[in-house]
């Protein structure tokens, strides 16, 4: 078990560190880790990770609120890499307690945070107690609120006295333009949405297209202040900056 000094270590010597030399020395300190994936900067890292000696593990949150485009997505990235991607989902009677009591849009009105603990935070939650480290796509130039990420950090939100989880942040330094460029240099699979003005994509309620000249992530959420736009994965963290 790595202690918040070895993390702040590992956070200090990764810094400039190219992804692929990130992925393999966290597969090295942390064996037991995952990858998070749903969107571009995801399969990237799954594209780096499966040129490495040992399979990482690929997990995926089905909301149930997903565009067809994103399913349709997840099974082709299962398809190209040969692997498994373990589905979770979000727990039934919680799920239908919050329908029930308040309709299939409240976020509109309540904020979103209460729908995504329902939808992603509580299923993450469970799968990372049996994880010693997860690896997240997370830039520094996706929102306002991540403009501090580090490398590698202790995940504020999914810890335990117990049992700490790690957050492993490969792309932190890398622009969208890196991303992108990346993608089509290794033709790397990706959501077809994004050839329709989608740049951050989440559920298909709370995403839509972005114009010109607008950041990636005014297109989630968009009816709440640009300083609150996370689901909860990552706000644990991220609010401590």
């Amino acid at each position: 078990m790595l202690s918040p000094k070895d993390i702040q270590a590992l956070n200090h010597s990764l810094q400039g560190a190219e992804p692929k030399d990130i992925l393999a020395t966290m597969l090295q300190e942390c064996p037991n880790i995952g990858i998070s994936f749903s969107g571009a900067e995801d399969v990237v890292l799954i594209e780096i990770a499966s040129k490495l000696p040992a399979a990482i593990p690929v997990i995926t949150l089905d909301t149930g609120r997903l565009h067809p485009q994103t399913y349709e997505f997840i099974e082709r990235v299962r398809d190209h890499y040969g692997i498994k991607i373990e589905i979770l989902c979000p727990d039934a009677e919680k799920l239908r307690q919050l329908v029930s009591s308040k309709g299939l849009f409240s976020f509109y009105q309540d904020g979103h945070e209460e729908c995504c603990g329902v939808r992603k935070v509580e299923p993450l939650r469970l799968r990372l107690a049996s994880l010693d480290a997860w690896i997240t796509g997370q830039r520094r130039d996706q929102s306002p609120t991540r403009a501090e990420v580090p490398v590698v950090e202790l995940d504020n939100s999914f810890s335990s006295n117990s049992h700490p989880v790690i957050k492993v942040n490969p792309l932190a330094n890398w622009s969208s333009e890196q991303v992108w460029n990346y993608i089509r240099m290794f033709d790397v699979p990706f959501n077809s949405l994004h050839e329709s003005g989608f740049v951050s994509i989440g559920c298909e309620p709370c995403t839509r297209p972005v114009g010109p000249n607008q950041h990636e992530r005014e297109g989630r959420w968009w009816w709440e202040e640009a300083t609150i736009k996370e689901c909860g994965l990552h706000r644990g963290n991220l609010d401590q900056d």
